[in-house]
């Protein structure tokens, strides 16, 4: 049975035969004595490339040998390698149907082991005889590794817009990794569940979350801190505005699909601080692909070091992950650079903008939202609260307020075409209007000052008086007929 060369390398094969005749060309046999040569070499015993055991080769097909290497003396080597079958990676025992079924098989199951598709392939062909005949697993296997139906994570099984989108550019595009050429050119930012149990102040064990901000060019992390419960937009606003504080702000930010990072908060503050929000596809973290392999080296080596702590509190984790980021992180080679985090970070190019304060921070990553006036009291209902809109603005039916939901002691009443913000919004104090005093209203501009009621009735309306003067005119027949007794209560009989 002839052995692939795959098994012992690509030119296993061919470096033993070449080992076998090579001391034929390199010594050439006198005329008429190459047949004793032959049998000589013959007689002697060769270690398997494969197995490394001793095998013998016949006079003829060392002859052979010696001969296809002889005739091609610029690649002697290559000249004894196995030649290709011609119908090599055809698979001519799988029918064109049966690889149709197999190919649809996997696209409704592309997370089954290889082994698993085999054996439902088995099923199939029983049930129709005319997909063909049943090849063997090997077969199988093989050509589901030639067409590259290779074992993937099976998708959830809600499919949405999103997964089929991601699906199909993962079976149509390449994947292939990226790198900005400036720093501060985009961040990446997401969250992580950690692996250790964190002591809570109420006693009670849980897992933290842990925000990370990278920079794209030099790997270097911009922030990171652990919070505890899940992952929501004020704790991704709470970090990103002190990665920004940190480290300047950024022309493009990089993140999944999550609930906090797709919150209007978020989104309409990188828009308000003039950067670009990039979104990867949904099941596709490949494309967040620094961030995530970042993971590894917190749980491979911060995480490891406080394996041994007993007593472990969010405090005591928050202040380990900054001294391991600063002082062992930025400070460490890092392979694909070539060179530190912090060194690549500091050799730039940067295209980077100064940070903003923490006051425009906090006032930039607020959502904006249309709330109704109500005519009564002049309020408006924010989060089941209501807030007081001055009067000023009374006139406005619609009235447009920006605020973060986390936040509601920061409100504001902005100009829906300009995004100017017009007047802070506090909610009301009921108790406090009690009192009875009020506030004269302050004129509305462009509006008529209130015209006081005609001491004295002044009749009917010259419109109508009008239709009564063209209904006289007009000569048509009385469109009703009095009663003669509209000064009595009760009808008479006629």
């Amino acid at each position: 049975m002839k052995i692939p060369d795959e098994l012992g390398g690509p030119y296993a094969w061919a470096q033993l035969r070449f080992a076998v005749v090579g001391p034929l060309l390199a010594s050439p046999s006198k005329r008429g004595e190459l047949r004793r040569a032959l049998k000589r070499l013959a007689r002697k015993k060769w270690a398997h490339p494969i197995t490394s055991k001793p095998v013998s080769f016949g006079v003829a097909t060392i002859e052979r040998w010696y001969y296809l290497a002889k005739n091609a003396p610029r690649d002697p080597v290559g000249a004894l390698r196995r030649k290709v079958r011609k119908d090599a990676g055809t698979r001519p025992s799988m029918s064109a149907k049966l690889k149709e079924a197999l190919q649809q098989q996997y696209r409704q199951h592309c997370g089954w082991s290889y082994k698993l598709h085999a054996d439902n392939l088995v099923v199939l062909v029983r049930r129709d005889p005319n997909l063909g005949r049943m090849p063997s697993y090997a077969t199988v296997r093989r050509y589901m590794q030639g067409a590259g139906l290779i074992k993937r994570r099976s998708p959830r099984q809600r499919q949405t817009e999103g997964t089929e989108r991601a699906a199909r550019r993962l079976e149509r595009c390449e994947v292939r990794s990226f790198e900005m050429e400036h720093v501060h050119a985009l961040w990446h930012c997401d969250f992580h569940v950690g692996s250790l149990e964190v002591l809570t102040p109420r006693g009670e064990w849980a897992k933290p979350v842990l925000f990370a901000a990278l920079d794209d060019c030099s790997r270097l992390c911009c922030h990171a801190q652990w919070y505890f419960g899940s992952e929501n937009t004020e704790k991704l606003i709470h970090g990103l505005s002190q990665a920004i504080l940190k480290r300047g702000l950024f022309r493009a930010l990089m993140s999944d699909n999550g609930a906090g990072m797709i919150a209007a908060e978020t989104t309409e503050g990188i828009a308000r601080l003039g950067a670009l929000h990039e979104k990867t596809l949904a099941e596709s973290p490949y494309q967040n692909g620094k961030q995530e392999a970042w993971w590894c080296q917190v749980e491979g080596r911060l995480l490891a070091m406080l394996e041994g702590e007993a007593q472990l509190t969010l405090e005591i984790l928050n202040e380990a992950t900054q001294a391991w980021v600063e002082l062992e992180y930025h400070r460490s080679l890092h392979d694909e650079l070539g060179m530190t985090p912090l060194d690549r970070y500091l050799a730039g190019p940067d295209v980077g903008r100064p940070s903003p304060t923490s006051a425009e921070l906090r006032s930039a990553f607020r959502m904006t939202v249309g709330r109704s006036q109500r005519r009564s009291d002049g309020t408006a209902s924010i989060a089941a609260r209501r807030y007081e809109i001055p009067n000023r603005y009374r006139h406005l039916r619609r009235v447009t307020v920006r605020y973060a939901r986390w936040d509601l002691s920061y409100v504001d009443l902005v100009d829906a075409r300009s995004n100017q913000v017009l007047s802070p919004l506090y909610p009301i104090d009921k108790h406090k209007n009690a009192d009875g005093r009020r506030r004269r209203l302050e004129p509305l501009e462009h509006a008529v000052e209130r015209v006081e009621p005609a001491p004295q009735p002044c009749g009917i309306a010259p419109l109508l008086a009008d239709l009564l003067d063209k209904y006289r005119q007009s000569g048509l027949p009385p469109a009703y007929l009095p009663k003669h007794n509209d000064d009595h209560d009760e009808e008479t009989t006629p």
